[in-house]
């Protein structure tokens, strides 16, 4: 049997997420990276890319409106306002993006609850939503699973300063926005609110999101249980991944707290927000060359016995 050919993925955007992003696909069995795109071949993102090989561009999106053939599927790890222009541009090229910033265009997708979904619809604008939202938006839909009555759902994510960049700091309002919106759809919650702390203890802290629901009369033993379920899916492409405190009912309200520690490809391990984010493109990117695939053999069986 041959072996199946890589989904090809572009990079634009070479800051920390896109290098990172990088390194994941280059280890990935179903990706390649044909191209890292950003605006200077200076950057510490470019000097790695060429350093391992990977083509590079100081064209940034201008590399694939020259030479379109040259991906499959675009990570965008630029900004919410820079990612308006760019689906413009890529959605008449056929592209499917994976955006990595929180301009909510696309699809809202959290792999361990709608990655198949997602698929199924073949939507090409596909929304990792926030590294916030990644983390916590599983565990309020778990709550949800067994209440769908929640009244009110807070979500407080603390991280490193340090793992926090340019492009997030500028993205602070797009990031409660999104990651409020995308709490209330997957959780059924009436009401939600989303917080970030940038703590600039030294040395960093590791990512640590604590979930609040407040429910009526709570069913603990199966909150625990739905919780648990879900912890297990995220680790599965979230080795990182972890329940601190289990669910719990505190003054009325069902509280849990979760940690994200990082794999340490490009970034550093406390910078689990940014490792999070990438792991969920990563299995998302993973599906979909997988779905291809699947469909490619298909349509061979199909022509062979036609």
């Amino acid at each position: 049997m041959t072996q199946p050919l890589k989904l090809r993925i572009a990079i634009i955007g070479s800051g920390n997420i896109g290098t990172d992003l990088m390194i994941k696909v280059m280890r990935s069995k179903h990706l390649s990276c044909t191209l890292f795109a950003g605006r200077n071949f200076n950057s510490a993102g470019m000097k790695r890319a060429s350093q391992l090989g990977v083509p590079i561009s100081d064209r940034g999106i201008e590399a694939i409106i020259a030479d379109p053939s040259i991906c499959d599927l675009v990570f965008d790890a630029t900004s919410a306002q820079a990612h308006i222009g760019h689906w413009a541009a890529l959605d008449k090229l056929g592209k499917t993006v994976i955006d990595m910033t929180p301009a909510k265009l696309g699809e809202f997708c959290i792999p361990a609850i709608n990655a198949q979904a997602c698929l199924d619809t073949g939507t090409r604008n596909i929304n990792m939503i926030t590294c916030g939202g990644q983390s916590s938006i599983p565990i309020a839909a778990a709550i949800g699973a067994v209440h769908p009555d929640i009244e009110y759902v807070e979500v407080a994510s603390s991280i490193a300063s340090r793992s926090a960049g340019p492009a997030t700091r500028a993205n602070l309002d797009e990031y409660i926005e999104t990651t409020e919106e995308a709490l209330q759809r997957f959780s059924g919650a009436r009401r939600a609110k989303a917080i970030l702390i940038l703590n600039p203890a030294n040395p960093p802290i590791d990512m640590q999101t604590t979930i609040y629901a407040k429910i009526a009369n709570p069913d603990l033993p199966a909150i625990r249980a739905s919780v648990e379920a879900m912890v297990a899916k995220l680790k599965s492409y979230v080795p990182g991944y972890g329940l601190v405190v289990p669910p719990t009912v505190e003054g009325g309200r069902v509280v849990t707290t979760i940690k994200v520690v990082g794999a340490g490809d490009y970034l550093p391990q406390y910078a689990g927000n940014l490792d999070i984010i990438n792991c969920a493109a990563i299995a998302m990117a993973e599906m979909i060359a997988e779905a291809r695939h699947s469909k490619q053999d298909k349509h061979k069986e199909e022509r062979k016995h036609g």
